[in-house]
C-alpha cells in the first residue's frame, strides 16, 4: 500500500463521521456542550430600559441648565430600588431617585448621577439640587434591546458552550438549550508489557500510560468516557473489551498499541478484516488504523508510542469528535511563531514536534521543542511541557533558528 497524505487519511476518517442527535437540556446544566441549532433571545437585552448609575430620574429640560452657581432644584417624589414595578408620573421640577439597574420612569428622559448633585446619597430624599447638567437627553440610561432583541441569534449552531455563552444565554432568558448527544468513547491501551501506574515493574515492562491519556484527550474535546482498559496482546483479551466498548454505547473505539509490522501487534492480528492500516507520511504516527466495528462504532487504532497516540488524537481523532459534535471548528488554532533554536525534520513526513512557547516576551512568542531529545516518540515526559505542536511540512528538511513555523495551540 501507497503511503497516504495526513489530508488523505483525514478526509477518509471524516467521511465516515456522522453528527450525533440533538437534544434539549437546562442552560445552567450545559457547561462544556456544544450547541446543535442557533440560540435565540427570549427577550430583548436590556429588558427595559434602566438606569446606568445610582442618582436620579430626571427630565432633562428640567436641568440642562444647571450649575454650581445655580443648581436646578428639584423635589424627589419617588424611590426606585432595582426590581421595583413602580413608574411614577414625574410632574415639571420632580425627580425620582433611582437605583443602578431600577426602570427608568416613563415621564423621565435622563438620569443625574449622585455625584453631579449637592447632597449625593446622604441627602437624596426631599429636594435634590443638581450642580452638573447632562451632556444630553438620554445620559445613564440603558435603552431597551440596545444589544439585543427577541429573536436575535445569541449563540450560533457548532459553539462550544462556556461561562460567557451560558451567562449570555440565560440574560436573554432561555432556559433551555438544544445541544449535541455527548459522544461516547471507549478506550483501549494494548500490549504484555503495560503495568498499572505506580505498581512494581520487572524487566521488560512499563508503566502504563495511554488510555489515560487518550482518556483525558476524548474527555476534554467533550467526549463522555464510558469505557477505559489495558489489555494483553492476546486477540481474545482485545475481542473481549471491544464487546465490552460496545454493549457500553460506544461511540467510538481508540486502541493503542498493536498498529505497527511486528509480530505481536494484536490489534492489527484481531482486525485486519474489519480495519484498514494505512501508512500515514507524519512523524510520529506512521502506523494507523481506521474503520467501523460491525456492531457500528467508529474505531481508530493508533499507534502505541504515548507521543505517537497524543498526535494521531489530535491529527485524526478529535477532528471526527468534532464532526460528530456539529462543532463549527474542527481544528485546533494554528498560529505562527519563529523557531527559538534549530531543529532536523524527517524527510518526506510532516513533523508534529511536541513544543513549548516562550513567553518571556509578550510582544513576541517564539517556539521550540519540549525536550531536548526532539520528537523522539517515546518521549512521554516531554508531554508534560509540550502546549502545542510544532508543524512542519514534510518538503521542509530543516527548521532554523528565526524560521516561522507553524504551531498547533493544544492548551
Amino acid at each position: 500500500m501507497s503511503i497516504r497524505t495526513v489530508e488523505e487519511q483525514l478526509a477518509l476518517v471524516l467521511a465516515e463521521v456522522a453528527t450525533l442527535p440533538s437534544e434539549r437540556v437546562a442552560t445552567a446544566a450545559a457547561a462544556g456542550r456544544t450547541t446543535a441549532a442557533p440560540v435565540r433571545a427570549g427577550v430583548d437585552i436590556p429588558v427595559f430600559e434602566n438606569s446606568a448609575m445610582d442618582g436620579f430620574a430626571v427630565r432633562f429640560a428640567d436641568v440642562r441648565a444647571a450649575t454650581d452657581a445655580a443648581p436646578s432644584r428639584l423635589r424627589v417624589v419617588a424611590d426606585l430600588p432595582a426590581g421595583t414595578a413602580f413608574d411614577p408620573d414625574l410632574g415639571p421640577g420632580e425627580a425620582a431617585r433611582i437605583m443602578t439597574g431600577s426602570p427608568v420612569p416613563t415621564a423621565a428622559d435622563t438620569v443625574v448621577p449622585f455625584e453631579h448633585t449637592a447632597g449625593g446619597l446622604d441627602d437624596s430624599l426631599g429636594e435634590v439640587a443638581v450642580l452638573v447638567p447632562p451632556p444630553a437627553p438620554g445620559a445613564h440610561v440603558r435603552r431597551r434591546a440596545s444589544d439585543l432583541s427577541a429573536g436575535d441569534v445569541v449563540i450560533d449552531a457548532g459553539v462550544l458552550l462556556g461561562p460567557l455563552q451560558i451567562a449570555a444565554a440565560a440574560a436573554a432568558g432561555v432556559g433551555e438549550l438544544e445541544v449535541t448527544r455527548v459522544p461516547r468513547v471507549a478506550v483501549i491501551s494494548t500490549g504484555d508489557e503495560l503495568v498499572a501506574p505506580g505498581l512494581p515493574l520487572r524487566r521488560g515492562q512499563i508503566p502504563e500510560s495511554n488510555s489515560i491519556l487518550l482518556a483525558g484527550l476524548a474527555a476534554a474535546a467533550g467526549a463522555d468516557v464510558v469505557l477505559r482498559a489495558s489489555v494483553d496482546d492476546m486477540d481474545a483479551s482485545l475481542l473481549a473489551v471491544l464487546r465490552d466498548a460496545q454493549d457500553a454505547g460506544a461511540d467510538v473505539v481508540i486502541t493503542s498499541g498493536g498498529v505497527s509490522a511486528g509480530a505481536y501487534e494484536v490489534v492489527k492480528n484481531a482486525l485486519s478484516g474489519d480495519i484498514a492500516f494505512p501508512k500515514v507520511a507524519m512523524q510520529p504516527g506512521k502506523p494507523q488504523g481506521f474503520g467501523r466495528l460491525a456492531a457500528g462504532p467508529l474505531l481508530f487504532a493508533l499507534p502505541g508510542n504515548p507521543v505517537s497516540s497524543a498526535v494521531s488524537f489530535e491529527v485524526f481523532v478529535r477532528p471526527a469528535l468534532m464532526r460528530m459534535l456539529r462543532r463549527a471548528a474542527l481544528h485546533r488554532d494554528v498560529i505562527r511563531l519563529p523557531a527559538t533554536t534549530g531543529w532536523r525534520t524527517p524527510p518526506g513526513r510532516r513533523q508534529y514536534l511536541p513544543a513549548s512557547i516562550d513567553r518571556s516576551d509578550p510582544t513576541g512568542w517564539r517556539v521550540g521543542p519540549a525536550t531536548a531529545g526532539g520528537s523522539g516518540s517515546h518521549l512521554a515526559g516531554g508531554l508534560a511541557r509540550a502546549e502545542a505542536y510544532a508543524v512542519v511540512p514534510a518538503e521542509v528538511e530543516e527548521v532554523r533558528e528565526g524560521d516561522l513555523v507553524d504551531v498547533m495551540l493544544v492548551s
